[in-house]
C-alpha cells in the first residue's frame, strides 16, 4: 500500500473534533487515509448544550453519541472505529467517588491494548496521535487512552506480543496532541482588545494552571491547517449534545483564528525514523 496512513486515538466521541481535526481534514484532502479510533462510547458524558438537555436525549445518549460521531467522521472525511469500552465518567467531589464497575479506566490494560494492536496491524498507520501522560486534562479515560496508545505503539511491532492479533507492524511516529496553549488564547484576547471588545478568554487566562505552560516547551511540530478550521468547527457542531454553538469557542472570528494562529500543535513522543526538529509535517522523514 502506497498511501500515507494516520491513526488518531481518542477517549470519547467529540475528542477527535476538538483535538487535531483540522490536521486530519488536511491530510485527507491531500490523499492520506485517516482513521479515528474512539476507545469509549462517551455514554457517561454530560449534556453540555442546553438545547439538547431533553428527556428523550437523556434516555438515548449512547445511541445519539454514535450518530453524532458518524456525522463528524463524514464531515472530516475520516474512517472511524469504536474500540468498544464503556465511558468511565469524570468523577467529582472530595473525596472522589470510586469509578463505575466495568468502565474503561478499570479494565485491565492488556484487553484494550490487544484490541488496539489488532487495529494497528490491520490499518498499518505510519503515524499515530494521542494524548500525553496527563491526558490533556486529568479525565481517567484520557489518561488510560495515553497508556493504552503508548503500549499498543510498542507492542504492535513486537512479534512476541499478542501473536494472534495479526502480523507485526511498526508505526513510524507517535505524537501527542497539544491544543491548550496560553499564547494562542492570549493572542485572541489581545485581538478583541484591539477592537475595543472584551474577549471571552479572560477567566481562562486568569485561572490558568502554570503547569500547562510547560506544554508549550514540549511542542515539536506545528501543522499549517487554517484552511480546514471551518471543517473542524462543522465536525465539532455535529456533536450537538457536547457542543453549545453559543459557547465562547465560536466567538473568535474565523479570520482572526486563521491569521493569528493558523496551526495545530503536537509533540513527537516516539520515532523510528530520523527526524529534524522542529517539523511542519507529521509524516516528515517517512519513506513510502
Amino acid at each position: 500500500m502506497s498511501e500515507l496512513r494516520l491513526m488518531a486515538v481518542h477517549a470519547h466521541p467529540d475528542d477527535e473534533s476538538s483535538k487535531g481535526a483540522a490536521t486530519m481534514a488536511k491530510y485527507v484532502d491531500e490523499g492520506a487515509r485517516v482513521m479515528v479510533v474512539s476507545l469509549t462510547g462517551g455514554e457517561r458524558g454530560d449534556i453540555l448544550n442546553p438545547a439538547m438537555d431533553l428527556p428523550e436525549v437523556h434516555g438515548r445518549i449512547a445511541e445519539i453519541r454514535r450518530d453524532e460521531m458518524a456525522k463528524a467522521a463524514e464531515i472530516l472525511g475520516v474512517e472511524h472505529t469504536w474500540l468498544g469500552f464503556v465511558d468511565s465518567g469524570l468523577p467529582e467531589g472530595d473525596p472522589l467517588p470510586p469509578l463505575p464497575e466495568g468502565c474503561f479506566a478499570l479494565v485491565p490494560m492488556a484487553e484494550p491494548t490487544e484490541r488496539l494492536v489488532r487495529l494497528i496491524r490491520e490499518f498499518k498507520p505510519h503515524v499515530m496521535t494521542t494524548y500525553d501522560e496527563n491526558g490533556g486534562y486529568p479525565h481517567p479515560d484520557h489518561i488510560r487512552c495515553h497508556e493504552v496508545s503508548v503500549a499498543a505503539y510498542e507492542a504492535a511491532a513486537d512479534y512476541r506480543l499478542f501473536p494472534d492479533a495479526g502480523t507485526p507492524w511498526s508505526v513510524s511516529k507517535l505524537y501527542y496532541n497539544h491544543g491548550f496553549l496560553r499564547r494562542r488564547m492570549q493572542s485572541f484576547q489581545d485581538e478583541f482588545a484591539k477592537h475595543g471588545e472584551v474577549g471571552p478568554f479572560e477567566k481562562w487566562l486568569k485561572d490558568w494552571d502554570p503547569e500547562l505552560d510547560v506544554v508549550a516547551g514540549r511542542i515539536t511540530t506545528a501543522i499549517e491547517c487554517a484552511k480546514y478550521f471551518p471543517v473542524r468547527d462543522q465536525a465539532l457542531l455535529a456533536h450537538a449534545t457536547q457542543i453549545d454553538p453559543k459557547s465562547f469557542f465560536f466567538t473568535t472570528p474565523m479570520e482572526w483564528q486563521q491569521r493569528l494562529w493558523p496551526t495545530e500543535e503536537y509533540e513527537l513522543a516516539r520515532s523510528r525514523v530520523p527526524v529534524k526538529l522542529p517539523e511542519d509535517d507529521l509524516f516528515a522523514g517517512i519513506e513510502q
